[in-house]
């Protein structure tokens, strides 16, 4: 899309030069800068002060090494990206102030960073050939913070600009010396880092995020212009590989968490290719751009609530100033009202916008008019993504009254995976019934060999079936197949084969499910598996934040129950057929702090156990 399209003559001739290049007003543009919203000054004013005091904390070298020791990953990280924001904050108060009060602290900031061996964190570090512990000075890898920190510097760098010699001429020079050495070097030198998409790895996000911020540190920094114009070239043909890995209807089978750093950091490439180039390099006409951008508020339930498959919490915050930009790009007025309701939601007119210097600046100098649209929550009736095989619907278009229901197929190698092929989610009137328990804070089990230990990750903590005691394993091969959707007034459907997600011992020759929401009725979720003989043990499993009461056989009722932050839960019931199935309900407290930020204390797990399983039979579950 991008290469074939805009050769590199197209880009020698369009791209405008480092020096001409003004993208954004610097500190010596005073009139932009005190135009913006007094609220918003005095919000980052207020940030900026705090930074005055801050001590930048030592990264010691114990602490990197606690991942390979232990796993932890938290508490070097949040130093880490204490430091970055800080750095951030103070840049932006005397960029807003203009008269040198923050400049010594943010060379502090500057050259504490600088000093970092790694911009990048300790579980990312399998990049380099030494693997995990200790960063190795003498092969600088670029990750997706690397790629960030450099992005951090280099806006700094432009924004601050002769400003910064007054502390010391030497500040400037040792940012692009650190960014040449880091990132714009490796970046053009090697090929083999797996995110450029020129390997056989798949890509995911990590492509346009750390993409992105190479082309900032590219485009700021490069003096020769043949090196910049090479690292705008191959960085668009590794922004290439991330737009073909996705199908047409632009599903992010990461998730709506991870579609902040994937369909919105190609956004954050694509605005920069435009920015420099005049115009001249766009693709927002392209149907496969407009669908990626419309994922999020397409996955939106209602209020902080998304669709939660993969490594997504239930309650996801968007960047509204990104969503709100992302759709005027593509002309989208349901996308523009979902990021005013957005910055509504998170009170941005007060506290301002909250991004990576990178994002915030855009966000800065658009606020007036994001604060100034209509905020709405477009709440689309009917969703269908063919590609990652997920399906949403609702009774009622723009209305969050009644029920909610969202489905999968997929398959158990998607990014971010979950072992959750059939998996469906329940709500209603806005409100949870049914869920997806999301995932727990990071920590090296989640992406190493032991990932699926996790109870999160298992399928048997997800809305599906467990087969003579077997639950679904990692792997391609692990999929839906004959997968079919349809929806009119009166109901949506998924109708999907899940059997192949089984391991063979299993036993199943077909397992149909569908997923059909009557709309203003039910969510009816019908069961008809085919054995090579008889089962063992046969349970279906479903997952809730709602107390659960048995009041009559065959009927589970869901009552409200205090979730997090003073929000409820919904309230509806589960029917069932007593002759066939038999429920038990268990309590999984919540230990882990980002679990408990969305569900409060604890989730429940109904398992309803058929009695006398056979070698074929119907199972059916209604939700209303």
């Amino acid at each position: 899309m991008l290469t074939d399209r805009y050769t590199i003559d197209t880009l020698r001739r369009a791209l405008v030069a480092r020096d001409a290049w003004r993208p954004y007003p610097t500190i010596e543009e005073r009139a932009a800068w005190e135009a913006l919203p007094a609220s918003v000054r005095r919000a980052y004013l207020a940030r900026g002060e705090e930074g005055l005091t801050f001590g930048w904390p030592a990264l010691p070298a114990s602490l990197f090494l606690e991942f390979a020791r232990n796993g932890n990953r938290s508490r070097y990280e949040r130093l880490h990206f204490q430091r970055r924001a800080r750095l951030r904050d103070l840049v932006v108060a005397e960029c807003l102030e203009g008269k040198g009060r923050f400049l010594d602290p943010i060379v502090n900031g500057i050259w504490a960073i600088c000093e970092e061996t790694y911009w990048g964190v300790p579980a990312c570090l399998y990049m380099q050939r030494e693997g995990y512990g200790l960063p190795d000075v003498e092969e600088p890898t670029v990750d997706l913070f690397a790629g960030e920190t450099a992005g951090l510097l280099a806006w700094t760098h432009y924004l601050l600009g002769e400003r910064l010699d007054a502390v010391s001429p030497l500040v400037r020079r040792r940012i692009a010396y650190e960014i040449e050495r880091r990132v714009l070097t490796p970046c053009l030198a090697r090929d083999d880092f797996w995110w450029m998409g020129f390997t056989d790895h798949a890509v995911n996000n990590w492509n346009p995020w750390v993409n992105s911020n190479w082309l900032t540190s590219a485009l700021l920094l490069e003096r020769d212009p043949e090196r910049r114009l090479e690292a705008v070239a191959k960085s668009m043909r590794s922004l290439d590989v991330f737009i073909g890995s996705y199908t047409p209807d632009g599903g992010c089978d990461e998730g709506p968490s991870y579609w902040t750093r994937a369909a919105a950091s190609l956004f954050d490439g694509l605005e920069l290719l435009r920015m420099a180039t005049d115009g001249a390099v766009d693709v927002y006409d392209e149907p496969l751009i407009r669908r990626m951008g419309q994922f999020i508020y397409r996955v939106h339930i209602h209020d902080g609530y998304f669709v939660n498959f993969a490594d997504a919490p239930a309650i996801v915050a968007p960047d509204a100033a990104l969503v709100f930009r992302f759709g005027q790009r593509i002309g989208d007025e349901a996308m523009m009202g979902f990021g005013a309701w957005l910055a509504q939601d998170a009170n941005l007119a007060e506290e301002g916008p909250e991004a990576p210097l990178p994002r915030l600046l855009p966000a800065l100098f658009g606020v007036e008019e994001l604060l100034a649209a209509e905020p709405s929550q477009p709440l689309p009736r009917d969703v269908w993504f063919e590609g990652i095989q997920v399906m949403a619907a609702r009774d009622e278009a723009a209305s969050a009254d009644g029920l909610y229901v969202a489905a999968k197929g997929g398959h158990n190698a998607e990014s971010h995976n979950h072992n959750d092929v059939g998996n469906f989610l329940v709500y209603k009137d806005g409100r949870p019934l049914l869920v997806d328990a999301g995932v727990e804070t990071y920590r090296a089990e989640t992406f190493n060999e032991h990932r699926y230990e996790i109870w999160t990750m298992q399928s048997s903590y997800h809305n599906v079936p467990t087969v003579n005691g077997l639950a679904q394993p990692p792997g391609r091969a692990y999929a839906a197949r004959d997968v079919t959707y349809a929806a009119d007034d009166a109901q949506a459907r998924l109708l999907l084969d899940i059997s192949d997600a089984y391991p063979d011992e299993a036993g199943l020759a077909s397992w149909r499910r569908s997923v059909t929401l009557h709309r203003g009725e039910a969510v009816v979720v019908v069961d008809r598996y085919q054995a090579r003989e008889p089962l063992q043990s046969l349970s279906l499993m479903l997952l809730t934040p709602c107390e659960v009461v048995e009041d009559v056989a065959g009927t589970l009722r869901l009552t409200l129950a205090p979730l997090a932050d003073g929000r409820v839960s919904g309230a509806g019931v589960v029917a069932y057929d007593p002759s066939v199935l038999m429920p038990s309900i268990e309590t999984i407290p919540l230990e882990d702090a980002r679990m408990r930020a969305v569900w409060g204390a604890r989730l429940t797990r109904i398992v309803l156990t058929a009695i006398e399983p056979d070698a074929s039979g119907t199972l059916t579950l209604r939700v209303s």
